[in-house]
């Protein structure tokens, strides 16, 4: 026999709190897997210009993103167990670990918004250098095909893109028609590459930004809630 009444409620709201917490983990873990492995990104973050790879602030918080799911699966699992068994020690601990993961979280969206724009600028950047050195090699031998160049392709088909700006854009479809090298294709003439890295890494911060506000909203409400049942174990006259 173990507790009873409201403080029965709050042990099934805790199983049930922990179930999606360690959902929300799998939910993250699989997010970030497929940040990891979508082709878009790879295609970028695997590009390479004179032995110099792109930017890898993204993966880097990928990496965490991976890490902070798994762990959030085996914590999740480890308050189950605990409402199950009404253990003091084992709730005593996933609390704990909840507050070092809140923390964790709040601290790592502060140097996220902070840093929000670092990773689309980084890789702007890179575009930057790879275009100006493409142009510079094709106006320096125009009959020869470079590996920059087809670094620079590898961006624009990848963003289905053309140029940093319209200006830019207009001159890239006449190198390709002009050289050996078909850099930039006329459909993508209006489509400047910076706008798409933008769009790109903006849309994926947006989708980790909301997932990291529901798990923060469930953390708060496991936390109360391991609490309650806690004291209610305690005062419990069968314990």
């Amino acid at each position: 026999m173990g507790v009873e009444g409201c403080t029965k409620c709050i042990k099934h709201g805790l199983f049930f709190l922990n179930f999606i917490f360690w959902l929300a983990g799998g939910v993250i873990l699989g997010v970030a897997l497929w940040l990891r492995h979508d082709n878009k990104t790879s295609s970028l973050m695997e590009l390479k210009l004179d032995g110099a790879q792109a930017p890898s602030s993204f993966y880097t918080c990928v990496h965490i993103l991976i890490a902070v799911g798994a762990v959030m699966m085996v914590v999740g699992f480890l308050g189950c167990y605990g409402a199950i068994q009404e253990s003091q020690c084992l709730l005593g601990t996933f609390f704990v670990c909840l507050v070092i993961l809140f923390a964790c979280e709040v601290a790592a969206g502060i140097w996220g918004y902070m840093h929000r724009e670092t990773v689309s600028k980084e890789m702007k950047n890179f575009y930057d250098s790879v275009y100006d050195q493409a142009i510079t090699d094709s106006l320096a031998d125009p009959s020869k095909k470079t590996a920059v160049g087809e670094v620079l392709k590898v961006f624009h088909e990848t963003l289905q893109c053309c140029g940093k700006g319209f200006g830019t854009s207009v001159f890239s479809v006449i190198m390709s028609k002009l050289g050996p090298q078909d850099i930039c294709s006329t459909k993508w003439l209006s489509i400047d590459c910076h706008g798409k890295i933008d769009e790109l890494f903006s849309d994926k911060i947006y989708l980790v930004g909301i997932a990291a506000l529901v798990v923060a909203v469930i953390m708060i409400l496991e936390m109360i809630f391991s609490m309650v049942l806690c004291c209610g174990i305690r005062n419990s006259p069968v314990y």
